[in-house]
């Protein structure tokens, strides 16, 4: 069963040399699962336990990562640089769990991951960090911010600050930061910190607009295979799917239905309406 549910493709051949057993006994193991309930599923020449099993659901949903989670931890562990045996267990454990050539292509480079690290800390004890050479695109120049961190957006590529010497909350790029230093200064803006809501389609604003789509089966199997939070608010209606969600930018779900042209209809939403229709390609 670990291995029909692994994050790899396994061969009939391949399992049953790794557990030394008979095809016959391959087989006999794979009818016993389904009379248990389980979903077993042939790709070729390849053998899985489907997660959607009435056995995983649950639990799947309790403790399975996606590629980008596994990934992220990876580089967080990678940026602590601690050879303690919690550490080593647990980059071992994901690299078991998850194809080791996955994590490894999509590692990023040290300074980002050891930026990110240090940032989570600043949040998470309330301190004030100092972001050392910014490059900022908006005024093309390269400080020094002192700032109070105090939330993450878009998949944690940015971080929300409070920046005293503007008075002002900005969003940076962790990619654009050299290094982070976190300072024993406590937060002393707190009430000045303005917090930003990300949408669906990962875009942050301070402002919502709300938009209503019917998608058709197509639509709505996309939808939640490329942005599974929208599943809490994707209802069916008949043979189709009702969005009703908010979202700071136009852009973001713009993308999305001008990439399903027949597949999406925009409802009770005339502004968006009139942006898409602006769209080269409406």
């Amino acid at each position: 069963m670990v291995l029909l549910t692994q994050n790899r493709n396994l061969t009939q051949e391949e399992i049953s040399r790794m557990l030394e057993i008979t095809p016959r006994t391959f087989y006999r193991y794979l009818d016993a699962f389904e009379r248990m309930g389980f979903v077993v599923v042939k790709e070729g020449k390849f053998h899985r336990l489907d997660r959607s099993s009435p056995f995983f659901r649950k639990i799947t949903e309790l403790v399975h990562f996606t590629e980008s989670e596994a990934v992220t931890m990876r580089n967080v562990l990678d940026s602590m640089g601690n050879h303690s045996p919690e550490i080593v267990h647990l980059r071992e454990k994901l690299s078991r769990l998850y194809d080791r050539e996955i994590l490894q292509r999509h590692l990023v480079n040290a300074s980002f991951a050891t930026n990110l690290h240090q940032l989570y800390e600043a949040i998470k004890l309330e301190r004030m960090v100092i972001l050392h050479q910014y490059r900022s695109l908006s005024s093309n120049t390269v400080t020094n911010r002192t700032v109070e961190p105090f939330q993450f957006l878009s998949g944690n590529e940015e971080v929300r600050c409070y920046e005293p010497a503007s008075g002002l909350c900005k969003t940076f790029k962790v990619d654009r930061i050299e290094s982070v230093s976190v300072l024993e200064l406590k937060w002393d803006y707190r009430d000045r910190h303005q917090t930003v809501y990300t949408d669906l389609f990962h875009f942050s604003s301070e402002d919502k607009k709300l938009v209503t789509l019917r998608l058709d089966r197509l639509a709505a199997q996309l939808l939640l295979e490329e942005f599974p939070a929208s599943e809490e608010e994707l209802k069916v209606d008949g043979a189709s799917w009702i969005l009703k969600t908010q979202v700071c930018s136009w852009k973001g779900i713009g993308r999305f239905v001008l990439g399903l042209p027949g597949n999406v209809e925009v409802v009770d939403s005339p502004e968006f309406l009139h942006y898409l229709k602006d769209q080269p390609h409406f």
